[in-house]
């Protein structure tokens, strides 16, 4: 295998008692503090009226922490093609290739990031833009080209970009597509880890080269809490339980202080949907986090992971980001 890739996945998780302001400063500072760190790339979701979340203007946040870095690449995980129209996605990133060239990578999904009201109200009177997921795609990579000159249609900026594409998914169809076009294939574990195995390997044995050479690149996100000790870590991962389990009650929770106690403990069905929400969470000190990822990437044969952070404390928060670096060294 090759020699593993480490990155993060964020949201800008809006946290209890913090403004917007605060929460994408912490952005920065942990974007700057990876990028010190060795880490690969930092990304952004795309998601939309969720109290929760304050990533829905996800270009902007990609320019925002390009410009506030120097090295580590920035870019979207992803972008929801069916809520934007091809040649406003190629235009905002090739304006950001321009501004930070060879640093800004273009995730892609056919998930609409929200609810079905918002999603009506993004996409206004076309709601089967999702079954146009591949051709949106192809039409982006022409939009990118500098072969065609004489085309009614071209981005500028956008034409002559070199931005690298990942099709993001969490299903078969997903990684049958990315396989199709011969492009890196980013899993969705860290919320649905169901098909995890099965896609990886449909990915892998499926993949066609777009260009000679190129071959699979499998990217797993997952959610990583590290700490000095496991009990600690533990402890701080009550703030990633209580709020995902918002994801299971349809309740906006914002991230929290650690509890004693997670708000759903004794209510089975609450507990039950969580193991299987969470199957894909690393929680634990250096020496475990290092036994249980290396295992678990080598059994799903994993280019990069990237990880989700959802610790309260901001200084343990950059401190988890640095033991799971220590935790993966071996593999880097």
């Amino acid at each position: 295998m090759n020699k593993l890739k480490l990155s993060v996945l964020e949201e800008a998780i809006i946290l209890k008692d913090h403004s917007l302001e605060a929460v994408f400063e912490r952005c920065v500072k942990a974007a700057q503090h990876v990028e010190q760190l060795g880490y690969e790339r930092v990304w952004f979701a795309e998601h939309h009226n969720m109290a929760n979340i304050a990533s829905s203007a996800t270009s902007l946040l990609i320019g925002h922490i390009a410009g506030k870095t120097s090295r580590i690449r920035v870019g979207s995980g992803g972008m929801m093609l069916p809520n934007h129209a091809p040649l406003i996605v190629a235009e905002q990133f090739g304006t950001l290739d321009i501004l930070y060239p060879n640093r800004i990578d273009l995730g892609v999904g056919r998930a609409p990031g929200a609810d079905q009201e918002t999603t009506k109200a993004l996409r206004r009177n076309n709601m089967n833009t999702a079954a146009f997921f591949e051709e949106d795609i192809l039409t982006i990579q022409k939009y990118f080209s500098n072969s065609n000159p004489s085309a009614k249609l071209r981005a500028f900026p956008g034409e002559g970009a070199k931005i690298p594409f990942y099709v993001l998914g969490s299903s078969i169809s997903s990684a049958l597509l990315a396989a199709e076009l011969g492009l890196p294939y980013v899993f969705a574990a860290h919320f649905a880890p169901t098909m995890l195995k099965q896609a990886a390997e449909i990915y892998r044995r499926k993949f066609k080269p777009a260009v000679e050479g190129d071959a699979p690149y499998f990217i797993t996100c997952v959610n990583i809490i590290a700490a000095d000790s496991n009990e600690e870590a533990y402890h701080l991962s009550s703030s990633l339980f209580n709020l995902l389990s918002g994801v299971v009650t349809n309740e906006p929770y914002l991230l929290s202080p650690p509890s004693s106690q997670l708000i759903y403990q004794g209510i089975k069905p609450i507990e039950q949907a969580m193991q299987q929400l969470t199957a894909a969470t690393f929680i634990g000190d250096e020496t475990s986090l290092a036994e249980e990822i290396t295992t678990f990437v080598n059994l799903h044969q994993v280019d990069e992971i990237m990880m989700t952070n959802y610790v309260f404390d901001h200084q343990k928060k950059l401190d988890s980001f640095q033991i799971t670096q220590k935790a993966l060294a071996h593999l880097m």
